[in-house]
């Protein structure tokens, strides 16, 4: 750890004034005058900024009262974020935000309710893990996992824990983009006919130089930002940026910390070809595929590439950077392609504007569905959604096992690039079949001290 602010400094000194006396939202009655959901934010780097934290400070049923970060910088920026962020609500002073260099010690603190885990991905399943195991509810970023192994951990201890974990599949709520439902429900309704294919458009990473070693920065906890990963050497375009919280990370694009555009792009996409299929509890049954990986430089995720698999049901689904951005479900009877805009972030995948929601025949998108036909749950923004069901115990829209089958996917479909062959894969055992090799990639070894337990 850091000689950075830890649980018993937390409290900045003019909180006892600013900050009242914190009441957990699971001790409040029905007719409490109060069910505020006191959340921490955990890694409060770019997305949790500019999306995690950003969309529950919206909402003043739920407060931010605790930020953690290994890199004390951003922990000190995070807490002024959220600070002023009450203060312009507020139209008062406010220094209340806590702060934590170790997110055990925030987990610890009982009157936090629930936590944001907007970390890199090479973290976000064993913090799920310890969250739900703290009794906390969480909003999980995407992707759920490192590996599959790791997937299926957390979705376990998320069922024996009992508590509500939203994956941040935001694609699946009504807002912003609504029509992605509207796509699914009119082809789990056979609007297509018998669905076919389904083909995804998805690119590859850039490859980059050689990036040679750099004092670690006194701020930065780099020992625990590794976390279960090998121990490397410290340089900042392997990690993120010191001078920036918006500028895109180097660890996006190293296979230590996740593995490219196949999950960080893929995880949203497979998810709503999933729903839209109606295999969101399985998976596919065969693999296969080819990539280019970089033959040099330090960022060594896949390039361009085109990978396929097939589902029980015989749908065929193939993902590759020459289609365009989005899903396209096709049938014997004609097609659907939807997609958020055809531009996103400055930083992720983009290309021309392109319409949201098209078909091969205007009528199928007026087409109406009607009571006895498949009715998809329509549901908020997602982290709305998911602040209701901390306050209801009710459902959320992309709950973990729903999120670790949309994952393990993208990781299926990666495993295939890796090893150039087909894979058969039994999606009730999460086995390959007759692979030892590919079996062995279904996990990696964890360092001593970071591994889910």
């Amino acid at each position: 750890m850091t000689a950075a602010i830890t649980r018993r400094g937390a409290i900045k000194g003019a909180a006892a004034a600013a900050f009242p006396a914190i009441i957990p939202a699971s001790v409040l009655g029905a007719a409490a005058p109060s069910k505020r959901i006191n959340a921490g934010a955990i890694g409060v780097g770019r997305i949790s900024r500019g999306h995690d934290m950003k969309e529950v400070l919206r909402h003043d049923d739920a407060h931010i009262v605790a930020v953690c970060d290994l890199d004390t910088k951003r922990l000190a920026s995070g807490q002024q974020f959220v600070d002023a962020a009450y203060a312009t609500r507020d139209g008062k002073p406010y220094t209340g935000t806590r702060g934590y260099d170790d997110y055990r010690e925030l987990l610890a603190n009982k009157d936090i309710d629930a936590v944001l885990i907007s970390t890199p991905d090479h973290q976000h399943a064993r913090l799920a893990v310890d969250a739900v195991r703290a009794g906390k509810d969480v909003y999980l970023q995407k992707p759920a996992s490192l590996t599959i192994s790791e997937g299926r951990a957390m979705a376990n201890a998320v069922k024996a824990s009992g508590r509500i974990l939203q994956i941040g599949s935001q694609q699946r709520g009504s807002e912003p983009w609504p029509q992605f439902r509207r796509a699914c429900e009119l082809v789990r309704n056979g609007r297509l006919g018998t669905l076919r294919r389904v083909e995804i458009g998805l690119p590859g990473d850039p490859s980059g130089p050689a990036a040679p070693p750099m004092p670690i920065p006194s701020n930065l906890n780099y020992d625990a930002w590794l976390g279960s990963t090998p121990e490397v050497y410290y340089t900042e375009m392997r990690v993120h940026p010191q001078d920036s919280t918006d500028a895109r990370p180097g660890w996006l694009r190293c296979e230590q910390f996740g593995a490219g555009m196949i999950t960080g792009w893929g995880a949203h996409h497979i998810d709503i070809a999933h729903w839209g299929m109606d295999t969101e509890l399985t998976g596919p049954v065969e693999i296969w595929g080819k990539a280019d990986f970089p033959k040099s430089g330090l960022w060594d995720v896949h390039g361009p590439f085109e990978t396929h698999g097939r589902y029980a049901n015989g749908v065929v689904m193939t993902i590759s950077g020459v289609f365009s951005n989005g899903v396209k479900f096709i049938g014997d009877k004609g097609w659907i392609f939807v997609t958020r805009s055809g531009a996103v972030t400055a930083s992720d995948p983009g290309g021309p504007q392109v319409v949201p929601l098209s078909a091969s025949d205007p009528k199928i998108l007026t087409s109406v569905i009607g009571p006895n036909e498949v009715q998809l749950r329509k549901t908020p923004e997602q982290h709305r959604d998911w602040l209701d069901a901390v306050r209801t115990r009710g459902p959320v829209s992309a709950p973990a096992e729903i999120g670790h089958r949309a994952c393990s996917t993208c990781l299926l479909h990666w495993t295939a690039m890796k090893t150039g062959r087909r894979l058969r894969w039994d999606p009730a055992a999460e086995r390959f079949i007759g692979d030892d090799e590919a079996n062995a990639m279904l996990s990696r070894p964890q360092r001593k001290g970071y591994a889910i337990t």
